[in-house]
């Protein structure tokens, strides 16, 4: 997806935090203007579409940049799709433009079902912003199905600004923009001005009264990461690290340079390597500083994903 979003691609900018929340605001006020003007939206049967190999860029790619796109992989012969389908649907349109439900017919579209990697159906998966990420497979009740809806949505509105589409019937959001929590406002004020102490109090403030704020989240764990490595010698870091290959502080020092370099994948394969290498306390601190790199890039980026993996196979 790329509209601008508060995951890391290359180097750590903790403007891009403040940028997520002001995209939020921005998509949010652009709904309620489309609303307000009497634009007609989309009709609730307009939430379920069926997609193929051909209309894929278009109505799902194209479309994600709008609206979190979920994406149903299904087959005629298959029972579970059967149950999975309806209940897809039904949920899709009680969310009013929230989301947009993609259905894929694997029979007549196995490019698709190649490329997503789909190991079995049903199977879904979501894009938001144009990157793909995977949600759940097998048939699954109606209150999990809830639950990784509300957690894509809110995905999509902390970290890209993406708030839906409008529909018809739908009550039109109130004209007044909320204001932005004032804990959260002094943090990115704080950030602006190159407080990083300051910034991550404040962030720490939201989350002591909203322990779930994904903003403030992934603005304390990525202001956390700067401080770690403020005044750094990177030419000395890398080299204890080198002589050192079990030493966790030196591989830890380390790969939060290489995170804040924007070397994402190199930050966590020393990480996981160091895991394999060591035992007891020093494997768990290696673990558990990995899994706070994971929280900085962000969970839905796949190179969490893939990194999530490798960590199992050394694990178990």
């Amino acid at each position: 997806m790329q509209p601008r979003n508060m995951s890391m691609s290359g180097v750590v900018d903790l403007a891009a935090v403040k940028a997520a929340g002001e995209a939020k605001q921005k998509a949010e006020q652009a709904r309620r203007q489309q609303a307000a003007r009497g634009d007609q939206g989309a009709a609730p049967s307009q939430l379920v579409i069926d997609v193929t190999e051909a209309t894929f860029e278009r109505e799902v790619l194209q479309r994600s940049a709008e609206v979190p796109v979920v994406i149903d992989f299904w087959a005629e012969w298959c029972e579970p799709c059967k149950q999975l389908g309806p209940l897809l649907e039904r949920l899709t349109e009680s969310y009013a433009g929230r989301i947009l439900l993609a259905k894929i017919d694997v029979d007549a579209n196995q490019l698709l079902f190649q490329q997503f990697g789909v190991q079995g159906i049903p199977a879904v998966f979501a894009v938001i912003g144009g990157q793909m990420m995977p949600l759940f497979q097998g048939a699954a009740p109606e209150a999990q199905v809830r639950e990784v809806f509300d957690q894509l949505i809110a995905v999509a509105e902390q970290r890209f600004g993406i708030t839906g589409i409008p529909v018809e019937g739908a009550a039109p959001a109130a004209a007044e923009e909320p204001p932005m929590d004032p804990a959260l406002a002094a943090g990115h004020e704080a950030l602006d001005r190159g407080d990083l102490g300051g910034a991550i109090q404040a962030y720490k403030n939201v989350l002591s009264g909203d322990p779930g704020n994904i903003e403030a989240k992934l603005a304390l764990a990525q202001a956390e990461l700067l401080q770690r490595v403020e005044g750094a010698d990177p030419q000395a870091v890398r080299k204890a690290a080198a002589d050192n290959p079990t030493d966790v502080d030196a591989q830890i020092a380390a790969a939060d340079l290489d995170l804040v370099g924007g070397h994402v994948e190199d930050a966590f394969g020393r990480l996981v390597d160091t895991v394999k290498r060591t035992a007891g306390e020093d494997r768990e601190r290696a673990r558990i500083h990995l899994l706070e790199l994971f929280e900085v890039v962000g969970a839905e980026d796949p190179r969490v994903t893939s990194a999530r993996t490798a960590l199992a196979r050394v694990l178990f």
